[in-house]
């Protein structure tokens, strides 16, 4: 049995599965790591605790200060979780357009969440640059701490240890990684340790097609993705960190999250979807015998209040 001093010491070591009825016949294997097991049901525990213990070792976050982030609601639930084992003030900057239940999380972990309206109930690069511009007036005063997700590599540290379990998991040479964008902390992260082992597999990054920035080069696209998708230059985005970037269309992403659940047992929400029609197009394009690993990024209890699960 586990035991741990604290409830951080939790974080991680979430097993990997293989897809056994939804993957077509002829197709590589597809393998998901899947993250839901962490302390509040998302792979962003593992970037908030990287966050906050990078800026404590370089003591630019001491005891009495208040950290500050706008999120979308898993890297905010994950923020207030570790905020709240450490003994910090989280203020959050969020909105409407996301999961009612991430925000509910956040408050009951003791976060003070603010929330930005969405006229339109969708995500876009608008919202997001407003919901920046509060957290940075914020972030002003001598006592916050602004952890900055876009811009702080710390995160990527914390998912190089995702791929480093990625390594230790999987017995079979791994032939292709693909996963959605959102801070492009999980790509880098476990692309770091993937292209630097013995498999030298094909990474493809992975957005919506409605908000196809990397794949197509367009802007403006909105879509109902939360996490992924902000439809702008990703500041920790390496282009010698992955192959490919394509477009999944929400739809497919959407189907794919109820397939998950009710053929695999795997419950997650529509990026977790998306990740896997990735994986799947990935699988019958290398063929049979061939490996690809994806992941599923939450639980999809953070999703029952809408309408994907329906």
């Amino acid at each position: 049995m586990n035991r741990y001093a604290n409830m951080l010491e939790s974080i991680g070591n979430t097993p990997i599965v293989r897809l056994n009825h939804i993957v077509p016949e002829n197709a590589g294997d597809v393998w998901v790591k899947c993250e839901g097991g962490n302390p509040t049901g998302s792979y962003k525990d593992r970037m908030a605790l990287a966050m906050i213990e990078g800026a404590e070792a370089r003591g630019e976050l001491t005891p009495g200060m208040t950290v500050v982030e706008y999120t979308g609601g898993s890297t905010g639930s994950g923020l207030a979780f570790v905020c709240a084992v450490k003994g910090y003030d989280f203020h959050v900057i969020s909105s409407d357009a996301f999961a009612k239940e991430k925000l509910d999380t956040m408050k009951a972990f003791g976060a003070n969440l603010e929330v930005i309206h969405s006229p339109s109930g969708k995500i876009n690069s608008e919202l997001i640059n407003q919901m920046i511009v509060r957290a940075k007036e914020l972030a002003e005063r001598d006592d916050y701490f602004f952890t900055d997700q876009l811009n702080n590599t710390d995160i990527i540290k914390g998912f190089e240890n995702m791929g480093r379990e990625i390594l230790d998991q999987m017995e079979d040479p791994i032939d292709a990684f693909t996963c959605s964008v959102g801070t492009a902390g999980t790509l880098m992260g476990v692309s770091n340790i993937l292209l630097n082992s013995e498999y030298e597999p094909k990474i493809v990054a992975l957005e919506p097609a409605s908000a196809p920035f990397y794949s197509q080069g367009k802007t403006g696209g909105k879509h109902h993705v939360e996490g992924i998708g902000l439809g702008f230059d990703l500041p920790l985005l390496n282009s010698d960190n992955y192959h490919e970037a394509r477009g999944i269309d929400e739809n497919e992403a959407r189907n794919m999250a109820n397939r998950l659940a009710r053929e695999e047992g795997i419950f997650a929400g529509t990026s977790s979807g998306l990740n896997v029609v990735g994986a799947i197009q990935l699988a019958e394009e290398l063929g049979e015998g061939k490996t690809v690993v994806t992941v599923a990024v939450d639980t999809g209890l953070k999703y029952l209040n809408g309408d994907l699960f329906m």
